[in-house]
């Protein structure tokens, strides 16, 4: 018996999933397990010894001083602008081609995101639009490690420093990503970490992480998440609830070890795709800086036959995703931010092309083969619909 897919016949075999757990929670399941049972037996559920050492843990590999546990990404870019004063009246540079939360982040503060566009061939900010998007208001720059490549920092941070205003980072999809010899999170005063399950560094659950080396900051961030409190039940400053448990902190410090390996094994992964689908159709593949690392947090191409293709491989029982589908200036929500269609041509554009396939560690090298074939395939087997191939 055979699947037959919306374009053409695939053989009939199990699914590949974009993203799945499951083979990792199997093979680590008794550690994991064991963990559990030593939190709920220690009597300390939040901000213990858990948190504290995954802090430190965290901190040392970003090649940084202090982290604060935070209980999401989103809160981790909340806290950063507002332990660095940035609220109404502010504006926040960034890009539109991101996950909804780094702007919602923003706003949360009062602040206004203004947006500049991005590289076409690495997805990134294009930091040579930064400097004259700043004006009088600017208080900081927030650049985006989309997909598990870092930004052009050096540039950036040159136009931050003439300009005097600051950096964060959004690093939810980079843990562990290299910017000549640096880890992401290390060159800004803030670097902002996710630990949502599909992540890099994923916990069982919700987690965040804000790293900083300056002591100030991680003063002011550790007493933002915890009402402005210092210690005592008296808050200095009006502050918000926002913490690391101690089962998702010792979970996470569990897998921080093994976290250079599994960008490896992504990394090998990326290298099937990259070596099958070289020179096929009209697919554009990532751009890797030579200057950085990518770790493959996504491996994302370009088509202009995006969403054929897509169709195509759900019928094969290829699970693919579109990151992100509508650009947040283009959002309903965002409207009052008062962009055009054409205001951001390149993000634009891309988000019509952008198409993610299947990876996670534990995806297998003849998973990555059959997706490879399929697109193979679907490119070989399929006419043209009309639609104009990618420019």
């Amino acid at each position: 018996m055979k699947k037959i897919g919306n374009r053409g016949e695939c053989s009939d075999q199990a699914p590949v999933r974009y993203w799945d757990y499951l083979d990792d929670y199997r093979r680590n399941r008794e550690e994991i397990l064991a963990l559990v049972d030593e939190v709920f037996a220690s009597g300390r559920l939040i901000l213990g010894s858990r948190v504290a050492a995954f802090e430190e843990h965290f901190a040392a590999f970003c090649g940084s001083r202090f982290g604060v546990g935070v209980n999401s990404g989103t809160d981790a870019i909340f806290l950063a602008l507002k332990a660095l004063d940035i609220g109404p009246g502010a504006e926040v540079i960034t890009v539109a081609n991101t996950a909804v939360p780094t702007v919602a982040a923003i706003r949360a503060t009062g602040a206004m995101p203004v947006f500049v566009d991005v590289e076409a061939d690495t997805f990134l900010m294009d930091v040579t639009r930064v400097e004259e998007t700043v004006t009088s208001r600017t208080r900081c720059v927030l650049p985006v490690h989309l997909y598990g490549q870092p930004v052009d920092m050096e540039p950036l941070l040159d136009v931050a420093r003439r300009r005097g205003v600051e950096v964060v980072e959004d690093c939810a999809q980079a843990a562990g990503a290299v910017y000549r010899g640096g880890r992401v999170g290390s060159f800004g005063a803030v670097g902002a970490f996710s630990f949502y399950p599909t992540k890099v560094l994923g916990g069982f659950g919700d987690g965040g992480m804000a790293v900083t080396k300056r002591e100030d900051l991680h003063h002011r961030l550790r007493r933002l998440r915890f009402y402005g409190m210092d210690g005592g039940y008296y808050s200095e400053e009006e502050g918000y609830n926002s913490r690391l448990d101690e089962l998702q902190a010792a979970l996470l410090d569990f897998r921080l070890p093994a976290l250079d390996e599994e960008i490896t094994r992504r990394k090998n992964i990326a290298a099937i795709y990259t070596g099958g689908l070289e020179g096929v159709g009209d697919i554009a593949l990532p751009l890797v800086q030579s200057d950085r690392n990518h770790q493959y947090y996504l491996y994302t191409i370009r088509t202009g036959r995006r969403d054929e293709l897509k169709n195509y491989l759900e019928g094969c029982g290829i699970e693919t995703r579109i990151n992100y589908p509508t650009p947040i200036h283009h959002m309903r929500g965002y409207r009052f931010l008062g962009y055009r269609q054409g205001s951001l041509p390149v993000t634009e554009r891309l988000a019509e092309e952008i198409l993610s396939l299947p990876m996670y560690p534990d995806l297998l090298a003849e998973e990555a083969g059959r997706v490879v074939e399929a697109i193979r395939s679907f490119f070989r087997n399929q006419p043209l619909s009309g639609k104009k191939d990618h420019g």
